[in-house]
């Protein structure tokens, strides 16, 4: 990855374990709309989609599924978002990487406000020089936006410059589209075979051999 200047990472499952408050809180989603919890595989099919899509794959109907989003983040904003905590070695990833002169961002499918608040409270924000999430109000619903619009964020010209680091293969397939190549994060939610199948370029297993990919 000599080549390279630019490093996006995915946020749930790459740089924090956020899987407590997502699944708590959408049980609570369910719950409260009276909809039978899905099944634990199918709980883990919501860990790196976008929301609305998790929602309409099980509720179907679009208007249920944007009342369950409704209820998600109402217990997310308050609650959920701080069931969570980076992964170890993460910092000193972050230090590094920017020691060697990397520009890093974040490109998640969360919400952007919630992202900051996240990497806020773990102390993580400042190694960043732009943090993309999906809007509240619907814009950049899909992976592949997130990550033209950090590229936009940050200006990049040449793309092979850049890429994408995430756990699952929404952040495989985004990036693809988007025109980066992705490296996988072996210790997040992926369920066994996943990246590979889906073409990420290289997989870490751990946070230090991601590191010494750009040594």
């Amino acid at each position: 990855m000599k080549n390279k200047k630019y490093i996006l990472f995915d946020l749930d499952g790459t740089l924090t374990d956020s899987k407590e408050g997502i699944f708590r809180c959408f049980l609570h989603a369910f719950d409260t709309l009276g909809i039978p919890r899905p099944d634990d595989k199918t709980m883990r099919s919501f860990l790196g989609p976008p929301l609305t899509e998790s929602f309409k794959r099980v509720i179907g109907d679009d208007e249920r599924a944007a009342e369950g989003v409704r209820i998600y983040r109402e217990r997310y904003s308050t609650v959920g978002l701080f069931e969570n905590h980076p992964y170890e070695g993460i910092k000193e990833l972050l230090e590094a990487l920017r020691g060697r002169g990397y520009v890093l961002a974040v490109a998640t499918s969360k919400p952007e406000p919630f992202s900051r608040r996240i990497l806020e409270r773990f102390g993580l924000i400042g190694y960043f020089d732009t943090v993309t999430g999906c809007g509240l109000d619907g814009s950049l619903d899909t992976k592949a936006e997130v990550i033209a619009e950090t590229l936009r964020r940050l200006g990049v010209k040449d793309k092979s410059e850049a890429v994408m680091v995430g756990d699952r293969k929404h952040d495989i397939l985004g990036a693809r589209e988007a025109g980066l190549e992705c490296i996988g994060a072996g210790w997040g939610f992926a369920e066994p075979g996943e990246l590979e199948e889906n073409g990420a370029c290289c997989i870490a297993q751990t946070v230090k051999e991601l590191e010494d990919i750009f040594a």
